[in-house]
């Protein structure tokens, strides 16, 4: 009998050995997974947010612009900071960081603390976009103003003449400044009041850029080519006297653009009276009375500049000139600008081709804000648009050769540079070719 009972003995005391193991091991790797993978909370740190080099996870940032009355000090008193630190503040940042000028209707950031009492601990004032100056205004005080690095990018640029030069510009999507740039490279050849429609420009420039992406300005116009009347009159920047570091700008030909004397005294030429010997002035009874010099409209207050290098012989205030300044070029030539709001030369002081000498008034006998430009030549007024006025000294032969190795590069981009009628034009072509041969497979 007992040898009947052993196999079911030893199969049981199997299966009560076996079913142990088996609750040994799953409950060892229950004990396992939870000491291998606990349950917790994963906290992520936070992505830095920088603004002017500072975290503003770590504090709270507020905008404000500078209100009339508004100094230094009465804003970080307005914010909780007493005079005795303040006067902290400016001992430490004296000679460091300059805020005794503070721009009307500037911005600037306060980095308030997180307490439960918020308190500033950052001023930062940034006026424009390429510096601003930082305060850091408890514990370790210290002011520093920065300058954001920037770059220059040569950039491309064409357009049609539509209406004016500066709207061409404008709803191309250029940055108008360089309508500025581009009447002074052609301020001698070109009247830009008297552009016609289909007129045609291209330039190749730099601009400086702050953060990738924000124009602080036009640096140069490096070449440019203009079409004007249908006659093609290039430009490129060139070093013309190595030792003075003197730049001007020559055609194609080596061919100074400049010319003795501007076209007219303001950047913008606008003539609303022209040299007359035979008009009828309406201030003086509808007579008829010579008007000598050539009237340019502008707002008062346009600045007024030397048409050429020379002398200023005159400067004073009479009933019919009002505020008035003469120069004097050389042996033939003399200007005189008249009706100034305010000059802004004396007499004995040399100027350049360009120097403001006054701004646009209505001073002396006028019915409205201008110039009146008068222009002598051997001593006798005459009308200057008459004049073939005199060029500017050409480029050194020496240094021709150099300067037409100097152009090549930039003529070839100028000349590939496409304006968006001729795109039209080559798009409608291919288009035409596409018909042509889907009527003819042949």
């Amino acid at each position: 009998m007992m040898n009947s009972i052993n196999p079911f003995l030893k199969s049981f005391r199997n299966f009560v050995l076996r079913f142990g193991i088996l609750i040994f091991i799953v409950v060892g790797c229950k004990e396992k997974e939870e000491v291998k993978t606990p349950e917790q909370e994963i906290i992520e740190a936070p992505v830095p947010d920088y603004y002017f080099g500072i975290d503003r996870n770590e504090y709270e940032a507020k905008e404000f612009k500078i209100q009339r009355g508004d100094t230094f000090g009465k804003i970080l008193e307005k914010n909780g900071i007493d005079y005795p630190e303040v006067y902290a503040v400016l001992q430490a940042i004296k000679g460091k960081v300059d805020v005794r000028k503070l721009t009307l209707g500037k911005p600037y950031t306060l980095f308030f603390s997180k307490d439960s009492v918020p308190t500033p601990e950052y001023f930062v004032y940034h006026p424009g976009v390429s510096s601003f100056k930082r305060i850091h205004l408890r514990d370790s005080l210290f002011g520093e103003e920065i300058v954001k690095p920037s770059r220059l990018v040569e950039l491309e640029a064409s357009g049609i003449i539509e209406s004016s030069l500066y709207e061409t510009m404008l709803n191309s999507g250029i940055n108008e400044s360089l309508t500025y740039y581009l009447s002074d490279v052609y301020a001698w050849t070109i009247d830009f009041f008297r552009l016609q429609k289909g007129d045609r420009f291209k330039i190749i420039y730099t601009e400086k850029f702050v953060d990738n992406s924000i124009s602080i300005g036009v640096e140069r116009i490096k070449a440019a080519y203009f079409e004007h009347k249908g006659k093609p009159l290039y430009a490129f920047e060139y070093i013309s006297d190595e030792q003075k570091g003197i730049v001007d700008y020559f055609d194609d030909q080596a061919k100074s653009l400049r010319r003795a004397f501007l076209q007219g005294p303001l950047k913008f030429n606008r003539v609303s009276s022209r040299f007359n010997l035979r008009r009828r002035i309406a201030y003086y009874g509808n007579r008829i009375r010579p008007h000598k010099g050539t009237d340019f409209a502008a707002a008062v207050g346009t600045p007024i500049l030397a048409t050429a290098n020379g002398t200023v012989v005159k400067a004073s205030y009479t009933r019919g000139n009002g505020n008035y300044v003469t120069i004097k070029h050389n042996a033939v030539y003399s200007t005189q600008y008249l009706h100034m709001k305010k000059r802004n030369v004396k007499v004995g002081a040399f100027v350049k081709q360009g120097d403001v000498i006054g701004w646009v008034g209505m001073t002396g006998n006028t019915s409205g804000p201008h110039v009146c430009y008068r222009f002598w030549k051997n001593g006798l007024q005459v009308d200057p648009f008459k004049q073939k006025l005199p060029e500017a000294k050409p480029i050194a032969p020496e240094l021709k050769k150099k300067f037409a190795q100097h152009i090549i590069p930039y003529k070839t981009k100028l000349d590939c540079i496409t304006f968006e009628t001729e795109i039209d034009s080559e798009i409608a072509v291919i288009n035409n070719q596409k018909d042509n041969a889907k009527k003819d497979p042949s």
